[in-house]
């Protein structure tokens, strides 16, 4: 595994690779900073509070989560629109993981700021209309889609289980949420998560240095070693799509190696699937 970036965040996340750009985009949330590294190099942008993460909707405009709202950004002007607001009125939470779904939609997690039980959630925006999804959340990561688009993947990351909740035709949960991989009684702790072109979940696994690959059916296959303690989110990207893209975070550590914070990258067999376009 090969350093991607050197730029080290505080806490990297949100890792998205455009298909059209064939480009990669992260966030470091704690410095409230888009990243990205492209055919003309590295680039990023600071905004005024915490962004975590994106969904693509055209080559230049990205549907951002912040910490108190959801937001068109286009990377060629910078030109922010507000799309709607995001539980701003829960000063204890911010926005944290996130993805768009296979019908349009995009699902954005919260978490306690000081880790707060229960004080987050899970939210769906789709075609105008914002849901919440799930209640009493400390952590939301792993939020990820069956190829399929009848299932979704979510964690409450101190739980140590991801879930499987399944999904109506447009994409809305129909059903109860049941364990899909339940590691409560291992020490990984689950944060971002994605599903390749075989519909296994990469699972990014804090304080344990690595990724790790489950089967469809939820059973561990393998883990890809990470130089960094803290991986937090697989993206699966290049020309194609067997680029695996890792971030990683400096926050908490007291003595961060070079390695902690820097984002990663290495080739794999499987290819992943391409992000899905947020529908405005």
């Amino acid at each position: 595994m090969y350093q991607f970036d050197t730029r080290a965040c505080a806490l990297g996340e949100g890792l998205l690779w455009h298909p059209l750009s064939k480009q990669l985009y992260w966030f470091d949330i704690l410095s409230r900073k888009l990243l990205t590294r492209g055919p003309d190099g590295p680039r990023e942008w600071s905004f005024d509070e915490a962004v975590s993460a994106a969904g693509w909707v055209s080559r230049n405009l990205l549907f951002v989560a912040s910490e108190t709202q959801l937001f068109t950004f286009d990377v060629e002007t910078a030109k922010v629109n507000t799309v709607v607001q995001l539980d701003a009125d829960n000063p204890a939470t911010r926005s944290n993981d996130g993805r768009a779904d296979p019908h349009g939609g995009f699902w954005i997690g919260t978490m306690g700021k000081k880790f707060e039980p229960g004080v987050a959630a899970i939210f769906r925006y789709y075609r105008g209309e914002l849901r919440r999804i799930v209640d009493g959340v400390t952590v939301s990561n792993s939020i990820c889609f069956a190829p399929d688009g009848r299932t979704a993947y979510y964690t409450d990351t101190p739980t140590r289980q991801i879930m499987a909740l399944p999904l109506d035709a447009d994409g809305w949960p129909t059903g109860t949420a049941r364990v899909h991989i339940d590691l409560s009684g291992e020490r990984p702790l689950p944060d971002g998560s994605i599903v390749d072109g075989e519909g296994a979940i990469w699972n990014a696994q804090w304080n344990m240095g690595r990724v790790a690959r489950y089967l469809p059916d939820g059973r561990f296959d393998y883990a890809v070693e990470v130089p960094a303690r803290r991986a937090t989110c697989p993206a699966l990207g290049g020309p194609d799509l067997k680029t695996l893209f890792v971030g990683t975070a400096r926050m908490g550590l007291d003595d961060p190696s070079p390695d902690d914070g820097v984002l990663f990258a290495q080739g794999v067999e499987v290819p992943g699937l391409p992000e899905y376009r947020v529908v405005l």
